[in-house]
């Protein structure tokens, strides 16, 4: 599996295990929960993203309780803050809101640090840009968390790039990342000037959703899944793997983070990297997707 550096302090697998639905499924036991690791290191998959919020609050402990040190010295543990709703620690608040105060963000490391037992978070993302943010104390507490050795690198989930801007213009410290939505089905990013802005500078790309929510299993979606399943049954893969491996093949450098409680599914998404995708092919299916061909 292809590594990506992203800082002095952390590199991550180029495809990244989502942990959003950990506590959607029936079986949340640690060890079900350490099979879906194991079933991730057996592919090279050794990065794992997680939110404080997934779950309602609880999708952290329940990594933590499957997590032993053997593990954990074999992952990168990326995790999110910054939203605040109405469930879990948070059912007293009023309104769903973010905070990227810098008591909030230092509270929430600290809670997710003792969720998962562990001593540092090695990526560390706002999940939201935040129209109140003081991107001045956001950007000091995230320097006084890389400082503290509490987290190793930092970056941003779901931020345009004046949003970006703002922040690192805050900062000490390098912003690494943005993790965003990007697929066949979502692909104004390569447009808008989203995946160009950090092409531009180098820095990786996250990408969450990269099947479209599953909505790119539609049979309904006649032209892309018949294109999609082509490719699939000439490289012996599922659709998904060609769908996944449509992002691997730009020269942006996107770590697409997939999200699956199916053992099966999980033991299948390395498959994604083994997909060849050349530029015609590429373009092929970004036809599909936009349902005219390119002017």
């Amino acid at each position: 599996m292809q590594r990506v550096n992203l800082s002095d302090a952390v590199d991550l697998s180029r495809l990244v295990y989502g942990m959003w639905r950990l506590g959607d499924d029936k079986d949340t036991s640690p060890e079900h929960v350490r099979n879906k690791i194991s079933a991730c290191l057996d592919q090279g998959i050794t990065t794992m993203d997680q939110a404080d919020i997934y779950g309602g609050y609880e999708a952290e402990e329940l990594f933590g309780a499957a997590l032993t040190p053997d593990l954990r010295n074999k992952i990168e543990i990326v995790t999110k803050c910054g939203i605040v709703a109405p469930a879990g620690r948070y059912a007293d608040a009023r309104v769903k809101h973010y905070d990227t105060s810098r008591a909030h963000i230092t509270a929430s490391v600290d809670h997710s640090l003792r969720l998962m037992g562990i001593e540092h978070i090695d990526l560390l993302l706002i999940h939201r840009p935040d129209p109140m943010m003081d991107h001045s104390e956001t950007g000091a507490a995230l320097d006084e968390l890389v400082a503290s050795g509490k987290v190793r690198a930092v970056g941003t989930s779901n931020f345009r790039p004046w949003d970006w801007e703002l922040l690192q213009s805050g900062m000490n410290t390098q912003l690494v990342t943005n993790q965003i939505e990007i697929s066949l089905l979502h692909h104004a990013p390569f447009t808008n000037g989203d995946v160009a802005f950090h092409q531009r500078q180098a820095q990786p790309l996250m990408a969450w959703s990269p099947l479209g929510g599953g909505a790119l299993f539609d049979t309904r979606l006649s032209g892309l899944h018949g294109a999609l399943d082509e490719i699939a049954k000439d490289q012996n893969v599922d659709i998904a793997a060609v769908a996944v491996a449509w992002l691997l093949a730009h020269p942006a450098c996107i770590l697409p983070v997939l999200g699956t409680n199916n053992l099966d599914r999980i033991a299948r998404i390395g498959d994604a990297a083994n997909v060849q995708i050349d530029r015609e092919t590429w373009f092929d299916l970004y036809t599909h997707a936009l349902g005219h061909e390119v002017a």
